[in-house]
């Protein structure tokens, strides 16, 4: 929606008044899957497609929420945040201005709409750009009413607390950190253990990325993404015994991995192999880009895939009939699942002149494959948060 548009919109709800604008990212996972919870290298870039809060300060105690891709509305209390988390919509928001409120920040009451042009359910992470928006938001008021300040990167930190928390989805710190601290035309390599980052420049020569819907919607919370963070933990209980040095389940090597293999088996082997090598996958996709060597990074997007379809089983049928298709395109040099998995996301590495009949070829494909079509989007790498 546009600025002018969202602002009536806003005004047409509320009254009339200023209205301030405040926007998050959603973002594309380049490599770095499902490693993220486990301590583990990742490397994320923030996309053009947005959430914006519109918002104005109330003089009482209640925070309203509203937005334009639903019906739906909430009003909480400021003094009872703690009670909303089983609403049917605005959990993430009462989540983050909880959490926030746990910090000592001072939350003000404020009439809230929501504009997310980051599709729900696709995998590129419409939580975490809600949740961050919502923190930016929130922090601002109280940095500007006598209350606590906060860097992006805390912004970062505490909506996915109320993910963790709040909502119950044991994520990682990928989606909240890439959408705060993103860079235009960078992506952001970014240790979850220690959340040191540096931002490394995404030129793919010849290519772009492009990013594809299954159409098959994900749930973080419906899914067995807990079930598998509970499978990598329980290897890290393991491997810790005989490697007292490591500190995440992520500071295992490939090479000392194969001399400690054998005390894990069945599916925790799995999904604990699909880790140690992932982490290893990203630090060759950096060491790739900065070389200029495209070719290479494709083949790493490849092996990702396969790792989440094979070993960590967090793929299914639509996200691999849509990256089957695309690797069988002449000018796609590599494409995997992005996100949480379980529907969602692909993105792909095509060549720049050959996009629009890579999108015809993969839909005709994926159509014959599935039933139904996929939705392509053009979108940028972008920077992360924006108040204006």
């Amino acid at each position: 929606m546009m600025e002018s548009e969202l602002k009536r919109k806003f005004c047409d709800l509320y009254g009339e008044g200023q209205v301030r604008l405040f926007s998050a990212a959603g973002r594309v996972n380049l490599i770095g899957e499902h490693v993220d919870y486990c301590g583990g290298t990742v490397l994320p870039a923030a996309l053009d497609l947005k959430c914006t809060v519109a918002a104005r300060l109330r003089s009482d105690g209640r925070i309203r929420l509203a937005a334009t891709t639903t019906d739906l509305t909430a009003e909480l209390e400021i003094g009872k945040l703690d009670s909303y988390r089983a609403l049917k919509w605005g959990n993430y928001q009462a989540g983050v201005a909880y959490i926030l409120q746990q910090e000592g920040y001072k939350i003000c009451g404020c009439d809230l709409l929501y504009d997310c042009t980051v599709p729900f359910g696709s995998g590129l992470s419409s939580s975490a750009a809600i949740e961050v928006a919502t923190a930016l938001t929130l922090a601002t008021f109280s940095a500007e009413n006598g209350g606590k300040t906060a860097k992006k990167e805390e912004l970062a930190v505490m909506s996915r607390r109320a993910e963790n928390e709040y909502c119950g989805v044991a994520c990682g710190i990928l989606d909240q950190f890439a959408s705060a601290m993103g860079k235009k035309d960078h992506a952001v390599l970014l240790n979850c253990d220690t959340l040191k980052y540096e931002y490394v420049p995404v030129d793919l020569k010849d290519c772009v990325l492009v990013i594809a819907n299954s159409n098959k919607p994900h749930s973080l919370v419906q899914s067995k993404y807990n079930e598998r963070r509970a499978e990598c933990e329980s290897a890290f209980a393991v491997l810790k015994k005989a490697l007292p040095e490591i500190a995440c389940l992520a500071d295992v090597t490939t090479e000392r991995f194969e001399t400690v293999k054998h005390l894990l088996d069945g599916k925790v082997l799995d999904r604990a192999r699909h880790v140690v090598e992932e982490c290893a996958r990203v630090k060759a996709a950096v060491k790739a880009m900065k070389a200029g060597d495209i070719a290479k990074l494709g083949r790493l997007m490849n092996e990702s895939h396969y790792s989440l379809r094979d070993l960590y089983e967090v793929t299914g049928r639509e996200l691999d009939a849509l990256t089957d298709a695309a690797r069988s395109f002449e000018g796609c040099l590599g494409s995997r699942m992005t996100g949480g998995g379980f529907g969602g996301s692909a993105v792909s590495l095509v060549e720049k002149d050959k996009t629009a009949a890579f999108e015809n070829y993969v839909c005709e494909k994926y159509e014959a494959a599935v039933g139904y079509r996929p939705t392509f989007y053009e979108t940028r790498i972008s920077d992360g948060i924006e108040v204006r």
